[in-house]
């Protein structure tokens, strides 16, 4: 077991971008809203803003230490991508026999007539994340990327199907294409 004596890493804050950070939460806001998240379950690392970087270190770490600020690094590299840009991913909607119909009331979305069951199926919308219905194509879009894939993960498991072949019942809601918006 070899440690490593200061495991550092610096990401760098592009103009527009403010963090800040109080103890081992990190606020990131930016010109599409604020985000906000807790590492306190990341313990040893500590977290610094100087000279418009984000700084995450630890001392005399293993392996696990090292890769958590890696892990926070990445995950604020995230939340600074979503506030400058956002993040939208796509779904389509197949079907081969019953059309299947998609509404979005509340903070859910209502899949109907799947494979012709009376009963619709339910998915929730994370707080957060937007879903809009075209056609053929289920559209979330939102500023923090787990609201959006677990909006998207969410949408697809209720379509799931269990106790048939995959390959000849392939009916559902697939996501087919994940992006940063660039606008």
């Amino acid at each position: 077991m070899v440690k490593s004596v200061h495991e550092i890493r610096e990401l760098e804050i592009p103009e527009g971008v403010t963090v800040s950070i109080d103890g081992s939460r990190v606020i990131v806001e930016g010109p599409k809203g604020r985000l906000e998240r807790d590492f306190g379950h990341l313990e040893p690392v500590k977290l610094r803003v100087e000279d418009n970087k984000v700084i995450a270190e630890t001392y005399f770490a293993r392996a696990k230490e090292r890769a958590k600020v890696g892990t926070i690094i990445a995950h604020i590299r995230n939340m600074i991508t979503g506030v400058t840009k956002g993040y939208r991913y796509y779904l389509k909607i197949i079907f081969s026999h019953f059309p299947i119909t998609v509404k979005v009331e509340g903070n859910k979305v209502v899949i109907t007539n799947f494979l012709g069951e009376r009963a619709p199926r339910i998915a929730r919308i994370m707080e957060g994340a937007k879903v809009k219905v075209q056609k053929e194509d289920i559209i979330v879009e939102g500023i923090d990327i787990e609201a959006v894939g677990q909006t998207a993960a969410n949408i697809e498991l209720a379509t799931k199907i269990k106790g048939f072949d995959r390959r000849k019942f392939m009916d559902g809601i697939y996501i087919y294409k994940k992006e940063v918006i660039e606008e």
